[in-house]
Formats: C-alpha cells, structure tokens, sequence
C-alpha cells in the first residue's frame, strides 16, 4: 500500500529526468531528440496528477515536486532549444525573450500553488506552452520557420501563461 503512494513522484520525477535529458541534447546538438523528450515529460506529466488522484496519494510535497520539475522540462528546456535552434545570433534580445519564457512560467507554476483551484486554468499551462514550443521546433526542422514568427510565439506563449485574461478549463 504505501508503494503506491510513490508511484505520482516517481512519475513527476521521470518528467524531470527528461527534461534534464533534452537539455543535455541540446547541447549535443540533437535539437529532434530534444523536443520529443519534452513531448515525452508532457505524457509523463499528465499521469503524475492522475494517479496521485487514483491511488488517493495527493500532497502539497507531490504538487511543489511537480511544479518544480515542470518548470525544467517546459519551461528551461523549451526556451533553451528554441535559443540554440535558432536565437543563438540574436545576442541579448534574443537571451531577453528566452530568458522571459522561464520566467513566466515560474510565475504561473507559483500563482497556481498559492491559489484554490476551482477547475479553470488562469492563462496557458506551462506544460501545454513548453509543447507548443517542442512541436513548433519539431515542424521548423523540416519546413523553414522565421524566426520571427518563432520570437513572437515565444512572447505570446509567455504572456499566455502569466495571463488572468486568459481561461481554461479543466478536461
């Protein structure tokens, strides 16, 4: 019985293994790898929570672990593949808006553990941005991206995440 209770951090703790793994590939270079391991932590993370609720083995040590590892594998990871893709000559404006991804998504990770959940997400998940960004890297392998477009996404997911305006719910 008291196995099971472990089973959500070992999970939460899988995710932040991945996270750490896509870094590091990024700075081999393996930028394909590194994006389809923040993928994987995503998957990871989204049964954390659901089994922590199945096997009744909620807690506010489960729920900071995740929010700490979320931060490494969807918001570290994705600004660093996004910057070494394709910010790396973009000097400090580019740092700035990486820099900025992280930095919101702390933010949320925090305002999210201090207030009552009523079943609505206030602004964009971290975990669904730090996706958003990998798939983005994903397809900009394969068809040309501008860089543009890719600095503009990654102020807009920003704000996104640090957004009251911005609501989800649930599923």
């Amino acid at each position: 019985m008291r196995v099971k209770s472990h089973i959500p951090n070992m999970f939460t703790l899988f995710n932040l293994s991945l996270g750490v793994l896509s870094i590091i590939n990024i700075l081999a270079e393996n930028y394909f790898l590194a994006a389809l391991l923040i993928l994987l932590a995503a998957l990871m993370d989204r049964f954390d929570g659901k089994l922590a609720r199945k096997f009744d083995a909620e807690s506010d040590l489960g729920k900071e672990l995740d929010s700490l590892c979320d931060l490494i594998s969807f918001g570290v990871a994705p600004a660093i593949l996004i910057w070494a893709s394709h910010l790396i000559n973009y000097g400090v404006i580019g740092m700035a808006i990486i820099i900025l991804f992280p930095i919101a998504g702390a933010y949320r990770l925090a305002r999210y553990n201090v207030t009552e959940f009523e079943g609505v997400y206030m602004g964009i998940p971290i975990t669904v941005s730090g996706g958003i960004v990998a798939l983005v890297n994903l397809y900009s392998m394969n068809y040309n991206t501008s860089t543009y477009f890719l600095i503009f996404m990654m102020m807009f997911l920003s704000y996104s995440m640090v957004s009251q305006k911005i609501k989800l719910k649930k599923r």
